[in-house]
């Protein structure tokens, strides 16, 4: 059975609440005025405007399911003051050899933006990580087979 929680930062579970409470309200209204000015203009059949209307309402509808479904199935991550071992939600340091250390929060899927500092629990670094403790290493095998070790120098 697939395990369907998303963990999502406080943060990241408003951002999704508004980004659908916008798209129910402006997204849709949007394409209904976009759809009546198409269907305005007659002969439906060979209307890009309201081809490309109705598309883009396919993908509105789509959005708004899956974040209704993320936001269903949510699970807040609560930031600890303090972690004995890499958990979601924690900020995690570490150093890879000749490298200056750098520092990512552990987030889910839908937060995860690696230039932001935020790696998903489920990307090769974010497994490896989960349940290690500071002094460990771990090594990560890349896509590309490619393996690398990292030290953990701090979680908080």
């Amino acid at each position: 059975m697939q395990n369907n929680k998303h963990y999502l930062t406080p943060e990241g579970k408003e951002n999704l609440e508004s980004e659908l409470q916008d798209l129910k309200e402006n997204g849709r209204q949007d394409i209904a005025e976009r759809l009546k000015s198409a269907i305005s203009m007659g002969d439906l059949s060979e209307n890009a405007d309201y081809h490309k209307a109705k598309e883009d309402q396919g993908f509105l509808e789509g959005r708004i399911q899956e974040i209704e479904t993320i936001l269903y199935h949510a699970e807040v991550i609560e930031t600890q003051s303090n972690y004995s071992e890499v958990a979601v939600g924690a900020k995690v340091t570490i150093k890879e050899d000749d490298y200056p250390p750098e520092t990512y929060l552990l987030v889910g899927t839908q937060e995860a933006n690696p230039s932001n500092g935020m790696i998903s629990h489920e990307s090769p670094i974010g497994k490896a990580l989960i349940g290690h403790k500071v002094g460990d290493r771990v090594k990560v095998i890349l896509p590309g087979n490619d393996m690398t070790e990292f030290e953990i120098l701090g979680i908080e």
